[in-house]
């Protein structure tokens, strides 16, 4: 059948996943941290102690117990990433386990295409929330019902004058090859012949998640001072795709204590074709 708009509100079974300091470590490669992040990077280092960055949860538990099972059927080829967020209740832990249940939040009517809006509640075997993330997702050629079109228009505008933080990493062509390794094996991202007969890209393309943890990278580096407690959440919605080897820029606004909107863009190394790959995000942190 055809997506539900009546599935809002419905919700997964609970469902459990747990994750290792090797997992960890292995996003932290995924997104592009190196010898400058040992914290991440590593679990012992002389006088340094293992961190997570803050969109770890990603990846946690990959493409299970979601309840976008629940709003019909669809061609997954036709669904694009549109947003992704992550708040933290506290501090995530080198290694845990958690119990997450997923809610459809929003089905919205875009006329050629839906937008499902869900989130996701973790908590701790205490039963203590650890934290919750949120999605959209764009579904061409699913629209067209006659619903709710739902929220449009800019959000976390930045300020008309320079970022007070500009940081930018260079991700490596082998990048995807890497950040895949956490869970998402769609080989949109890996496989030449998929990217370029079935979804009409060059080449294969990076994660939109592995461009949202290099982003979060930034974050960190420049709100948390290179301390991932101090940073419990980061939002965006995502513009345009990112082909491995491409260099990322984030730009930070301060816009008051505590909270800062970013954007991030993409460019060749030598800076040309540059375009805006994330935009309308927004960052909590803790000064």
């Amino acid at each position: 059948m055809p997506i539900n708009p009546d599935a809002v509100g419905t919700t997964s079974e609970p469902s459990e996943s747990s994750w290792t300091s090797k997992d960890a470590l292995l996003y932290a490669v995924g997104i592009g941290a190196g010898t400058d992040e040992l914290a991440y990077t590593t679990e012992n280092t002389n006088g340094v102690q293992q961190q997570v960055f803050p969109t770890f949860p990603v990846v946690v538990g990959w493409g299970r117990g979601s309840a976008m099972g629940n709003i019909g059927s669809f061609n997954p080829a036709m669904l694009v990433h549109g947003q992704q967020g992550v708040t933290l209740h506290q501090p995530l832990p080198v290694e845990g386990k958690v119990r997450v249940t997923s809610k459809i939040t929003g089905i919205y009517d875009k006329g050629k295409a839906a937008v499902v809006a869900s989130a996701a509640e973790a908590v701790l075997e205490d039963g203590s929330p650890l934290y919750t993330t949120t999605m959209s997702a764009f579904i061409r050629g699913e629209g067209g019902w006659g619903g709710d079109r739902g929220p449009s228009g800019p959000q976390n505008v930045p300020p008309e004058r320079d970022p007070d933080h500009q940081v930018t990493y260079q991700t490596s062509p082998d990048q995807a090859l890497v950040y895949r390794l956490s869970g998402d094996r769609n080989p949109l991202h890996s496989d030449p012949w998929f990217a370029q007969n079935l979804a009409g890209f060059p080449k294969p393309i990076l994660h939109g998640l592995c461009t949202y943890g290099v982003t979060g990278r930034a974050l960190v580096s420049e709100l948390g001072g290179g301390d991932a407690t101090k940073v419990s959440a980061v939002d965006a919605r995502f513009t345009s795709p990112v082909f491995p080897g491409e260099t990322l820029t984030t730009s930070i606004w301060r816009t008051e204590p505590g909270h800062a909107v970013f954007r991030t863009e993409a460019s060749n190394p030598d800076g040309s074709n540059a375009r805006l790959v994330l935009e309308d995000g927004a960052a909590e942190y803790a000064d």
